[in-house]
């Protein structure tokens, strides 16, 4: 206070001093700029010594290993907020989740209580000095693997209040493990947890609880095969060994856009199908094109099969995934089982006439009869081939009809089924 009165009193001094004379003005505003100036240095050197004197009594005897309010045997209620900077990964092979974020802890400790000098609403305590203060021991329960971002210093801020209020935050970044159910994949809504508890202080010393606001999100945050529907926060107390330890929950229910895979998995392996049934089209004789062409589909349809279900877990249960590509398979496989049948159909009649022919008598009085079973074979030959191009026909619309009606079901059942799931 003496050091107060002391800088009012100079300035006033100064200001008497530098009392404008009517015949230069000009020296009459340099001195009192010059005195302005020299006051505003001198209250900053005060604020800056006033901060390191509170400091100095606030860790004299400070014992950054006890919790607040040990002695009273009163838990620290510490209140705990999300600020989600980007969800980066979601991978169904590992079943995980990465995400970057900030986490905001406010608590109090009294023992950090001060008298604030000046303008002073606070004390921004550096990264060295954070590690003489209590902090809650929070840990993740379901975490991979984390890291604190330390470019170019520690990502942490610690921020005192006159009332004892500590507000602590850093910048994290973590792999979380998330329990998917794949059976609608990629039709399917999936939800992705983080649990936080406390490693070492029961209820009865830490009491962890939401902050008013629980998680906030950033502006421009985008998830490349995800839209975020909800978060919800709750919370979720544990009892280990009779022991009560306060614990956290935030879910993320995430639905999956199919914009990916309709482009890539489900257009292809229609085109694939429907490309199979040019067999039906070509003429029954012409053997090499439509071998190819049948081969070429199913060896597609396999490969895409194979690199469709790549990155999906070996899991027990069948997805629609499966579904579709297993029947896609199956379709292609039918027109190539189609068109052997035909080709079968087609030559089964001369392969009998050439058999038959071998074994006749060249007599002359039977040459007549053999004339007319080369007419009979003829007529028989005709027709076959006839019932083979019916079996092209009646694939022509029996194949697509199938498909559209396996779509039908396909999409109804996926869409609005619901899977029964074990909390």
């Amino acid at each position: 206070m003496e050091r107060v009165l002391t800088i009012v009193g100079l300035g006033s001094l100064m200001n008497v001093l530098i009392r404008p004379v009517q015949s230069d003005i000009t020296v009459f505003s340099n001195a009192r700029y010059f005195a302005i100036y020299f006051l505003c240095m001198v209250t900053l050197g005060y604020a800056e010594s006033a901060r390191e004197k509170i400091l100095q009594e606030i860790f004299t005897d400070y014992d950054g290993k006890i919790p607040p309010n040990y002695d009273n045997d009163t838990p620290v209620n510490s209140s705990v907020q999300f600020y989600i900077i980007s969800v980066d990964t979601i991978n169904e092979a590992t079943m995980d989740f990465s995400m970057s974020f900030f986490l905001r802890q406010r608590w109090i400790d009294n023992r950090m209580n001060y008298t604030p000098a000046l303008n002073m609403t606070r004390l921004e305590l550096d990264n060295r000095r954070m590690a003489d203060v209590w902090v809650p021991d929070l840990y993740f329960v379901n975490e991979k693997k984390a890291d604190v971002h330390d470019v170019t210093v520690p990502n942490k801020l610690m921020h005192v209040y006159p009332n004892g209020l500590i507000v602590y935050s850093m910048r994290v970044t973590a792999v979380f493990s998330c329990t998917m159910d794949l059976q609608k994949y990629p039709l399917d809504d999936q939800k992705c947890a983080i649990v936080m508890e406390s490693y070492g202080y029961s209820t009865e010393t830490l009491f962890m609880r939401w902050h008013e606001t629980p998680v906030e999100t950033s502006d421009n945050l985008q998830l490349p095969q995800f839209e975020m529907q909800n978060i919800k926060e709750s919370r979720c107390d544990v009892t280990y060994a009779g022991v009560t330890y306060t614990c956290l929950k935030m879910e993320l229910h995430l639905h999956r856009t199919l914009g990916y895979y309709i482009i890539q998995v489900y257009v292809p392996s229609c085109l694939i199908v429907i490309l199979s049934w040019v067999s039906f089209w070509l003429n029954v004789e012409s053997t090499p094109a439509r071998i190819s062409l049948g081969l070429l589909t199913v060896l597609t349809m396999t490969t895409q099969s194979s690199g469709a279900k790549a990155s999906l877990p070996r899991v027990s249960y069948v997805k629609a995934i499966d579904i579709w590509m297993s029947t896609c398979l199956i379709f292609v496989f039918a027109a190539l089982i189609e068109f052997a049948y035909v080709n079968v159909l087609a030559r089964v009649e001369q392969r009998r006439g050439k058999s038959v022919m071998s074994n006749m008598n060249e007599a002359k009085e039977e040459e007549e009869e053999e004339k007319e079973k080369k007419k009979c074979w003829c007529f028989r030959n005709l027709e076959d081939r006839e019932r083979a191009r019916l079996v092209d026909k009646i694939s022509r619309v029996v194949f697509p009809t199938v498909f559209i009606v396996f779509n039908i079901i396909y999409w109804i059942t996926y869409v609005f089924w619901e899977p029964e799931t074990v909390d």
